[in-house]
């Protein structure tokens, strides 16, 4: 039985909690908060879970084997050291940390201490992300052209983090999964309506060796919630719609050929090619309980997470290519080449 501390209980740590108390091998032992009406509430929902104000209780029992922390994003370096310098394996929410040098440092840390140091990045762990990592693998859509992808919706207006910190890191860390490769430039466009408050609107465009191009829409200020990506290979085509009750995944038969062969100067240069449409099975349990299970595996078996501090890191540093070329409105930032996603 693996016993777990959750340090946060505000707008994610419920979702851990629940999903941590549910599966099987696992325990939910104490939840930390600095708001005691919502320690309150754990009681009243999990009266065997102890709860308490300081997360050093916590860290200093040694019944407990895992940290999960979901607290502001400016106090997950500190949390985050002092649970792996505890021999804590952690589970830490996203984005990772606020700079590329901090999750550095926790990453060297995990390695040296043999901890699991896991990031939730749940949306790799969803039926659809999960199918066409599948299927781009299997090279059924051929080679990736580009990635787009429109991200938004009405708020939720954050004071410590840009809309890029909180939507578009979703499709960082997609990105990641689905190309194996990072980007070698990102150009970056964004504004803060609101004076003193970070920004909540931006485009980020990304740039790959493999000449695929990615676009990515993120925004706190649509009428509508949009959550759709467009993927193009040279094969087939994805529609993935997270919004959807159901076929949140469509597979179209569709692309271009091109050619510039002498002999065949008086045919079209370019042809169109229209094929089916499908709609593949998508495993449609709850990412986050998939990605609770992974967590759990990896402690127990001595894994290494599929979301783990390497791939954490790597989403920091696009992020901070990203904020730094939004500042400089819109300059391309090059990044050197990086560790090769796996």
């Amino acid at each position: 039985m693996i016993k777990l501390g959750v340090i946060g209980y505000g707008y994610w740590g419920p979702n851990l909690v629940r999903n941590f108390a549910e599966l099987g091998g696992a325990q939910v032992a104490a939840v930390a908060d600095l708001d005691q009406k919502k320690l309150d509430l754990v009681a009243r929902r999990f009266p065997a879970i102890k709860v308490t104000t300081d997360f050093q209780d916590l860290l200093r029992d040694p019944a407990i084997d895992a940290i999960a922390i979901a607290t502001p994003v400016n106090t997950h370096f500190e949390l985050g050291m002092a649970a792996l310098k505890a021999g804590k394996h952690l589970w830490l929410e996203k984005p990772m940390t606020e700079t590329s040098l901090q999750a550095r440092k926790l990453v060297d840390e995990a390695e040296k201490r043999k901890l699991v140091l896991h990031v939730d990045h749940t949306f790799i762990y969803t039926g659809a992300v999960k199918k066409m990592g599948e299927l781009v693998k299997s090279g059924d859509l051929g080679k990736v052209l580009y990635y787009d992808s429109t991200r938004v919706n009405l708020g939720l207006f954050q004071r410590d983090v840009s809309v890029i910190s909180d939507l578009a890191v979703h499709d960082f860390s997609i990105l990641d999964h689905l190309l194996g490769e990072q980007p070698n430039a990102v150009s970056a466009g964004g504004i803060n309506h609101f004076p003193g408050t970070p920004e909540n609107l931006a485009y980020i465009t990304m740039f790959y060796d493999s000449g695929a191009i990615a676009h990515v829409n993120v925004s706190w200020l649509a009428p509508v919630k949009v959550r759709t990506v467009l993927i193009g290979g040279t094969k087939k085509m994805f529609v993935y719609d997270d919004l959807q009750p159901s076929e949140k995944l469509k597979v179209y038969d569709k692309g271009v050929s091109f050619t510039d062969d002498p002999a065949q100067i008086y045919q079209m240069r370019v042809g169109y090619r229209t094929g089916d449409m499908w709609a593949p099975k998508l495993d449609e349990s709850e990412a986050l309980r998939v990605e609770g299970e992974h967590f759990l595996d990896c402690i127990a078996n001595n894994k290494t997470s599929m979301t783990d501090g390497r791939l954490g890191l790597r989403v920091i540093e696009v992020l901070e290519a990203a904020t730094s070329s939004m500042k400089a409105r819109g300059e391309t930032i090059h990044l050197p080449r990086m560790e090769k996603a796996l």
